[in-house]
């Protein structure tokens, strides 16, 4: 795939910012340092590229900390777990504790991560809350207990607060079963999903509940999202092979927000806690929507099964909520 077209970086792939020499010859026949296809080189190093590469842009841009969509190319190291990137930016004079998205300091939303022991923290500067330090405890426990997992194509409600058989009442359903259930489930794609989007599997785990379709959308339709979360609340999630993951959230019978993107980099208006929740699940839309709902599975069965049990939707317009 070819990346830039202008200012010295034509026919650069994204592997090319691994590239040290190439890189390097670029900038001495005259590639621009500061602009590449409408962003900022030192951000697509920082997320693809190499601590070498990094480092020698680092050294010639007028301000390593300048920012490309509200954030600094050490928020991007970050934000795509590059901790050597982050430490040849730090060394090349980032400023670690300049707040960006909701509050956050790269240095300080380092202490929730994977490498809480990435830079030293001076004297006077805010470290993790209790609450915030709670957050990325269980944040790390629940990536850790999912693992990584397949589940392109998979349809996600996480609903808090109850289990799989008062979600099955919810719905209405009725228990699924025999050779054809069997041979469904061997090979959801042999069938077309318009004949298998009312089956779907449900199972209890700590905080609630997940129901799943390993093959389609169904557990992410308003009218299933509605009926689930009354009383209570619901994060849904289609990971579309084709769009990439989209979520949703249901409280109380309501959609409240659609076309959501979990396990993505926080909006520019998110709330501190929105931006922590990012940071612990980048790329990781599953452990973002059980967190959402207070879930605290402690395996992935739920996701990739078997669920506690298979059952069928009643035939109904799940579009409307």
């Amino acid at each position: 795939m070819v990346a830039g077209r202008v200012g010295g970086w034509a026919g650069v792939t994204w592997e090319d910012w691994r590239d040290y020499d190439g890189i390097r010859r670029r900038l001495d026949q005259g590639a621009d340092p500061e602009a590449w296809s409408g962003g900022r080189p030192l951000h697509r190093a920082a997320g693809f590229g190499s601590p070498e590469v990094v480092a020698e842009l680092a050294g010639r841009v007028a301000d390593v900390d300048a920012l490309e969509n509200g954030t600094t190319a050490l928020w991007e190291a970050l934000f795509t777990s590059r901790p050597d990137n982050a430490r040849a930016l730090a060394a090349a004079g980032a400023d670690l504790w300049r707040p960006q998205i909701g509050g956050w300091s790269p240095g300080r939303l380092s202490l929730a991560g994977p490498t809480p022991d990435l830079f030293a923290v001076p004297e006077g500067e805010r470290t993790l809350t209790e609450a915030e330090r709670a957050v990325a405890k269980e944040g790390g426990r629940l990536v850790a207990a999912l693992g990584s997992i397949d589940y392109d194509g998979t349809g996600l409600a996480c609903v808090a607060g109850i289990d799989a058989e008062e979600a099955v009442r919810r719905l209405e359903a009725t228990p699924a079963e025999g050779e054809e259930l069997d041979e469904l489930v061997e090979d959801p794609y042999a069938y077309d999903m318009d004949e298998t989007l009312q089956i779907i599997g449900v199972t209890t785990v700590p905080g609630g509940c997940v129901v799943t379709q390993p093959w389609g959308y169904a557990p992410q339709m308003p009218g299933v999202l509605s009926r689930l979360s009354i009383g209570t609340v619901c994060y849904g999630l289609y990971a579309n092979p084709k769009s990439g993951n989209q979520g949703s959230i249901a409280r109380d019978g309501v959609i409240e927000a659609w076309d959501l993107h979990p396990g993505g980099a926080p909006d520019l208006d998110a709330t501190p806690g929105e931006v922590l929740a990012a940071y612990l699940f980048q790329s990781s839309a599953v452990a973002y929507s059980c967190s959402y709902a207070g879930l605290r599975p402690t395996d992935a069965r739920a996701v990739v099964g078997p669920p506690d049990a298979w059952v069928e939707l009643p035939e109904r317009d799940y579009w409307s909520s």
